[in-house]
């Protein structure tokens, strides 16, 4: 098929690498445009526009699919459009102008998770099971019929970066599968069923971790916020990045927020039993491992601040 493209993040690069394996004529790939990273604030391209580029196809620069970018599309003829994880809406009139509209690769099992953040929400709320979707682009929000799904089991203690790589690789699959399907005139739409839920796009205040909640609670959350927008705590108003966290092994108990080292494991207390810290970064410092990071506390213990009453945290906030 004659197809468009729409995508900006990494889990976007293997539905956009098996379209262009499987011979389709990709008249454009749309893309967010570049942006500033890391603490130089260097203008990088998306990951999108890199592959694209890669693969000697046209590239659309746009942060809003707006008039300019329907018109440019318009010319181009497109039988289908293809959209995975652009980071923004397509509205009418170009919701229309591909001949056989417009189909998303969403990472959740619709119509659980409509919304930005499905894979970390999916995560915070403790599910172990959780898919991808194929579906029709409607104006209403991930509500279109559905035209494929895949299910994923979720490894004990990954994280929404682990499971979001793990779904860009199965969803690209089936994604291949349903254009495929689309061009051949077999796709069958079957209408979304059951309640939705929603999954708002994260805050860095969704990182924030609160330490009077159980255990398997507060593990959820770090595993649902990591990478992005990463978990965090606070000693003293600076910030301590929580890269890697798991179970205390031996099945500690701390009171609530309280950093002790036991054994060889630094270990910080929840409403029942304590989690580990395995890798952290404290404020205006490299990664490193929790053991070396409390040798240089020297002090046989912390209390971290409380998140309902915040101090101002200093630090890089990214």
């Amino acid at each position: 098929m004659r197809l468009v493209f729409a995508g900006t993040p990494e889990p976007a690069l293997p539905s956009l690498r098996a379209l262009a394996a499987a011979g389709h004529d990709i008249a454009a790939v749309i893309t967010r445009a570049d942006a500033p990273l890391g603490r130089k604030r260097i203008l990088t391209p998306s990951p999108v526009a890199v592959a694209a580029e890669e693969l000697g196809l046209p590239v659309i620069r746009a942060n809003h699919l707006d008039a300019a970018v329907t018109e440019r599309v318009a010319a181009l003829d497109a039988e289908l459009g293809v959209i995975v994880a652009y980071g923004g809406l397509v509205r009418e009139p170009l919701l229309s102008l591909p001949r056989e509209g417009w189909i998303n690769l969403h990472f959740s099992l619709l119509p659980r998770w409509r919304g930005a953040a499905p894979v970390q929400r999916a995560l915070i709320a403790g599910e172990r099971t959780t898919g991808a979707s194929v579906f029709r682009l409607v104006p209403e929000l991930d509500a279109g019929d559905l035209l494929g799904t895949t299910e994923y089991d979720v490894p004990e203690g990954t994280t929404a970066g682990d499971v979001l790589a793990a779904l860009a690789d199965s969803g690209a699959s089936l994604l291949a599968d349903v254009v495929a399907d689309v061009a051949a005139g077999c796709a069958r739409d079957t209408a979304q069923v059951g309640e939705p839920t929603f999954a708002p796009k994260l805050q860095l205040t969704d990182g924030r971790i609160s330490w009077d909640l159980p255990q398997r609670v507060v593990f959820d959350r770090i595993r649902g916020v990591t990478p992005e927008p990463g978990a965090h705590t606070a000693i003293d108003g600076a910030r301590l990045k929580l890269l890697e966290v798991r179970p205390a092994p031996s099945g500690d108990r701390l009171p609530p927020g309280t950093i002790r080292l036991i054994g060889r494991d630094v270990l910080i207390g929840t409403a029942d039993e304590a989690l580990q810290l395995v890798r952290v970064q404290p404020a205006g410092k490299p990664a490193m491992a929790a053991t070396d990071w409390w040798r240089g506390l020297r002090t046989d213990e912390v209390r971290v601040d409380a998140p309902e009453n915040p101090t101002t945290v200093t630090g890089d906030p990214t």
